[in-house]
């Protein structure tokens, strides 16, 4: 069909074309050094992004991001949003503060309770001066380190009518002469859902405060005392009442924080709370131990049946008519582990005067009014 002449003319250019190129040999050591790379780039991403990297590393550096963020705008005064709030409740608090109550019941080896002890002191300037036993080495846990007595003499109780039940800090104190009681400034929880049905009392009334009231004359008073890590963690009976009732809330845990009750309304109808029932001398009083974030357990030494932080819903509710438990000022009540909060809701004449105002530090035993610290001296 092509002239031979014409085909042997073309070869010089299609031979280039046509020919295949040179075979390149396999090189090991480049595909080594790949497999390499792309073998520690897959480890490093699945060390960072594996389940307990994501518990050990990001949850604890995100939680500490979110309340450190908290902190600041509580100083600015910025109002944190529902959502925030909900995000923030559902951090599993009760299970790290299971978690915390059963690594502080460890029993420490004698050699580091000196250092583990000494770093807490410091840290959150426990006065040694004022425990029963001031030798570091006498605690065997963290546990006992922080329930730890008072030496006798420590503490003077006020011959006052009513007294502070907790050492701590004082953040709301006055009169609650409706539904809705102050927790800080401007921060408000309801009464009734605080303190549950009122089902201890068969008294009636227009509204939930008029059923608390045994005189029509008198109001109610709140005392709200926050206990920091460092202070005495025991508390006392404020005064000379008899507890007829007690309400178990099972609740959460969230921070009790003064900043952090600042940023959450109701924070004290939320969290896990014992209520204690009765009557005084002017009527309605109330004491109530709320639980915080890893205070896993509160205990009340006169009722061995409350168990506190257990396994089970947070809307849980028990009640308990415990009969006619007598109380004396300054007697042991309680304690925490770790630092919480005491709340006394009593009912009073309407000239009741608190000695202390919002902010100010008590001690256990310290008078509640300065009306009753002249008519003590």
């Amino acid at each position: 069909m092509f002239p031979p002449t014409l085909i042997r003319s073309c070869l010089p250019v299609i031979n280039p074309m046509l020919r295949r190129p040179p075979h390149c040999p396999f090189r090991q050591t480049s595909s080594l050094h790949s497999q390499t790379k792309t073998g520690n780039t897959s480890l490093q991403k699945t060390k960072w992004m594996n389940l307990r990297a994501i518990i050990t590393r990001w949850v604890p550096l995100g939680s500490a991001m979110y309340l450190g963020w908290c902190y600041i705008r509580a100083t600015i005064n910025y109002e944190v949003s529902k959502v925030e709030i909900r995000f923030y409740e559902m951090f599993p608090f009760r299970v790290t503060s299971r978690w915390w109550g059963r690594l502080a019941a460890c029993e420490l080896p004698m050699s580091l309770r000196g250092i583990v002890y000494g770093i807490y002191v410091r840290l959150f300037n426990v006065n040694l001066s004022e425990a029963a036993v001031p030798d570091l080495s006498y605690y065997k846990s963290l546990s006992a380190f922080f329930t730890r007595s008072l030496r006798d003499g420590a503490r003077f109780i006020s011959p006052a009518p009513c007294v502070s039940p907790c050492d701590g800090i004082v953040l709301n104190c006055g009169p609650a002469d409706t539904d809705k009681i102050e927790q800080v400034k401007g921060v408000t929880y309801s009464l009734e859902e605080f303190l549950g049905d009122n089902k201890w009392s068969k008294r009636k009334g227009d509204s939930y405060y008029d059923s608390l009231l045994t005189n029509k004359k008198n109001i109610l008073h709140q005392c709200i005392i926050y206990l920091a890590p460092g202070d005495y963690h025991r508390f006392h009976s404020p005064c000379d009442w008899t507890a007829t009732f007690r309400r178990h809330f099972s609740g959460k845990l969230l921070s009790v924080n003064p900043w952090m009750a600042r940023l959450i309304p109701g924070l004290f109808t939320m969290n896990e709370r014992a209520v204690y029932i009765g009557e005084w001398k002017h009527g309605f009083f109330s004491m109530t131990a709320v639980g915080a974030t890893n205070v896993g357990s509160i205990e009340i030494y006169k009722d061995p049946q409350l168990q506190t932080n257990t396994k089970g819903g947070r809307n849980r509710i028990e009640e308990s008519e415990i009969g006619q438990l007598k109380l004396k000022k300054g007697e042991l009540f309680g304690q925490f582990n770790m630092g919480s909060t005491i709340i006394l809701l009593f009912e009073a004449p309407r000239d009741f005067k608190f000695e202390f105002s919002a902010g100010d530090r008590v001690q256990v035993g310290q008078a509640l009014t300065v009306a009753a610290k002249e008519q003590a001296r």
